[in-house]
């Protein structure tokens, strides 16, 4: 076992290539270590952010990457194939297809080109075997709708990124072998609902992230977010558990592994 693979704590996505993080990428990435912090995924949101994407993780030894289209960027930027998602896939560093989905909360009238880009990850991940990472906000009968249907067609692995949709449609996600990806949002207080999903999700199918350079966990809520602070996350989760920090950063480390095997 590597190194790398003794990772503490991991955050399983984060915006590296977003100006916030990388005018000061060097700085995060130690910052991140000092936290025992020493994995972050990095996703690419959108074709014209592919170099950039590329050239952090083979910078840095501690960062992977996905690729996909954002569904904000589903109708706006240059469509990706089936083709051109395996393609990318082909490079060593990447392990995840995505993230895509479907976002009706602010773009909603796109819902056509969502779902078609949508369909294109999820072939994708059916085909090269690289689990799915998807974005969904506001979507939930549609999502479960999608994924369910796809699935039962050829069965697929998949993390809900940053989850913060319904009970039921997290219901539905475990049913499938999903995993269900846990951000700084869990430790809002206004967060009821999600912490009893997280409490009722199965220990074997919890990941935890940033998804810096957004969403940053109590205490630094409304600062700007960076992967060390998944630390926090990590704090906040085992306490909800009743687990010491180390014992839950254990399990989350070790559902990454198994979810993204072909990371280190």
């Amino acid at each position: 076992m590597s190194p790398l693979h003794q990772a503490k704590i991991v955050d399983s996505h984060c915006h590296l290539d977003f100006p916030e993080l990388l005018v000061e990428i060097d700085q995060v990435i130690e910052r991140a270590k000092q936290a025992e912090v020493n994995r972050m995924v990095t996703i690419c949101t959108k074709p014209s952010k592919n170099r950039a994407t590329l050239d952090i993780a083979d910078q840095f030894p501690e960062v992977y990457f996905g690729q996909g289209i954002h569904p904000h960027y589903a109708a706006t930027e240059p469509k990706l194939t089936v083709d051109n998602l395996l393609a990318l896939s082909m490079h060593p560093k990447m392990i995840g297809i995505g993230e895509s989905g479907l976002d009706y909360y602010y773009t909603k009238e796109t819902a056509k080109p969502q779902q078609d880009s949508f369909l294109n990850h999820i072939k994708a991940a059916q085909e090269s075997g690289l689990p799915l990472i998807v974005h969904s906000r506001n979507a939930d009968e549609d999502m479960a709708t999608i994924l369910k249907r796809e699935y039962e067609k050829k069965p697929f692995s998949c993390v809900m990124h940053c989850f913060s949709s319904g009970r039921k449609l997290a219901e539905e996600c475990l049913e499938m072998g999903f995993y269900l990806s846990f951000s700084g949002i869990l430790t809002f207080r206004s967060a009821i609902e999600l912490q009893e999903i997280f409490l009722s999700t199965p220990r074997d199918r919890i990941l935890i992230e940033t998804d810096s350079p957004y969403l940053a966990p109590v205490p630094f809520r409304g600062k700007q977010n960076e992967p060390a602070f998944v630390s926090k996350i990590a704090d906040f989760g085992a306490n909800l558990l009743n687990l010491e920090t180390e014992a839950f950063a254990e399990i989350t480390t070790a559902n990454f592994y198994r979810l993204f095997s072909t990371a280190g």
